[in-house]
């Protein structure tokens, strides 16, 4: 899993652009990690990713950044080869960021953003093994189909005060956090996405068009996949023989007036 962390100088800026920095962000980490893959020396072959943003850190301040769940290995199409990564190492994280930096304050430029004083020259990005990938995938599930925070998280709501718990990343330690309650709903909104903005994307043979793509790595490393039962349809008895019932005509009541 790869994560792209955007610096905390840079955060008013796309907290005021969202739409458009957040583009910009997703496309600065395809394309780098793209090209990484491209390389001769590296993987030589097009890699498969699921990237998703996140806006928010445990303490829900605003801190967006993108993981990026990454299988360990590449395919390369012309020559119907499937590239395998020897050892946990996948990339220079330093080289990385470094490239990653450098086409991000570009697309700013030319948009015509103003880079904020004080950015910094030296940005964050953590490569790390998961190992076959589903923990980083369990990871990632809780933030997909849920809000910015979970009811059970939010401990008290009393005399216009909220309090709330998260693990603290360092130290593992549960902690909490008290504010005012418009304090708090401030805190949530400033999460919500622009509308229509989807948080999880899928590039290279992951992409729902590179179908063919998918279908040649599955065949190179021998994946069978199991055959979905079609799910039977929902069936209306009769309340008195329990047979199923067949709709022969639907009616429509017209309203009054």
């Amino acid at each position: 899993m790869v994560t792209f962390t955007l610096p905390a100088q840079l955060r008013e800026l796309t907290r005021r652009h969202q739409k458009t920095i957040y583009s910009i962000f997703f496309d600065c980490v395809k394309s780098t990690l793209k090209d990484f893959g491209l390389n001769p020396k590296k993987l030589d072959g097009e890699m498969g990713l699921t990237a998703v943003l996140h806006t928010h850190n445990r303490k829900l301040d605003y801190h967006p950044h993108i993981h990026v769940v990454i299988p360990g290995g590449g395919i390369n199409p012309s020559r119907k080869q499937w590239k395998k990564l020897s050892g946990n190492y996948l990339f220079n994280a330093f080289a990385l960021a470094k490239v990653f930096r450098a086409r991000f304050l570009s697309a700013l430029n030319h948009h015509h953003l103003g880079i904020p004083h004080g950015t910094p020259k030296q940005w964050v990005v953590n490569v790390i093994n998961v190992g076959k990938g589903l923990p980083a995938l369990k990871y990632l599930s809780r933030y997909l189909y849920r809000g910015v925070i979970s009811e059970k998280n939010i401990i008290k709501n009393e005399n216009g005060r909220v309090t709330f718990k998260y693990i603290n990343s360092t130290t593992k330690q549960t902690e909490y956090r008290t504010l005012k309650g418009e304090e708090f709903l401030y805190l949530i909104l400033r999460h919500v996405l622009p509308r229509g903005f989807r948080r999880v994307r899928d590039y290279g043979f992951l992409h729902a068009n590179a179908k063919t793509t998918l279908k040649l790595v599955q065949l190179i490393l021998h994946v069978k996949l199991e055959a979905i039962a079609a799910r039977p349809r929902a069936e209306f008895k009769c309340p008195h023989c329990q047979s199923s019932m067949v709709i022969r005509i639907i009616c429509h009541a017209e309203r009054s007036g």
